[in-house]
């Protein structure tokens, strides 16, 4: 069986479109998520970008949150998870879950339970009400409309699914936003100089890419909801 692990694997080569693996352009198929490089459904789509695959910094406060509303944990058992399901090919630092760790518990969002012996990994972290509600609202919160989320997208599908909370709902929300976005584009591309519409262009490929990770990440919630409660 596929772990959790191995399937962000699997989604960098479905993310990094240009990478070191050429890319085919058939007619009109839809993307499917397998172990061979990622073929668009579209010959317009040019080989001009490649996605961002790692979360920015701003969520590991919230992924550790997240962990932590599961389940309270030692600095080390975070580390562990938060590497296991976010941090392919970027370990996080202990230095840096600990740092988190003291911000969030100075902004009372975790509390710190110290137990017999010496080192920060004798205290278990427990998830306070404010840090719930903060969890709920970001993981409600769809990702500004722009390229480079998926990774952030990813993270709150997971812990979603972790928590027994509406991963295709947020998928949805996240759907809704980009065709929005892209609908505003359009208006751009008919009223804006040729400049003006090459850009709207550049961004309109990017989102599509998205919608398509999208669709096809909802296709497999329930396979991916299984291993993450098996992990």
């Amino acid at each position: 069986m596929v772990g959790v692990a191995q399937l962000a694997e699997r989604q960098v080569v479905v993310l990094d479109v240009v990478g070191s693996s050429p890319i085919t352009h058939p007619s009109s198929e839809r993307p499917v998520l397998t172990d061979r490089p990622f073929v668009f459904s579209s010959a317009l789509i040019p080989r001009v970008y490649t996605l961002k695959v790692y979360s920015a910094g701003m969520t590991v406060p919230l992924a550790l949150l997240g962990l932590l509303e599961r389940e309270p944990s030692h600095g080390y058992d975070l580390k562990r998870d938060y590497d296991a399901f976010f941090g392919r090919g970027r370990p996080l630092p202990f230095g840096q879950v600990y740092s988190t760790l003291g911000r969030l518990a100075r902004d009372g969002k975790v509390t710190g339970q110290s137990e017999p012996g010496d080192g920060p990994d004798r205290k278990r972290y427990a998830i306070t009400p404010l840090g719930r509600q903060e969890v709920a609202t970001w993981l409600a919160e769809p990702v500004a409309a722009e390229p480079y989320l998926q990774t952030v997208l990813f993270t709150k599908v997971v812990l979603a699914l972790m928590l027994g909370r509406d991963a295709a709902g947020y998928l949805d929300a996240q759907r809704a936003t980009h065709m929005r976005r892209m609908r505003e584009l359009t208006e751009v591309k008919r009223g804006g100089s040729l400049t003006d519409a090459l850009l709207a262009d550049h961004a309109m490929f990017h989102l599509e890419a998205d919608l398509r990770w999208i669709d096809v990440t909802q296709a497999r919630l329930g396979a991916l909801a299984e291993m993450v409660r098996a992990s």
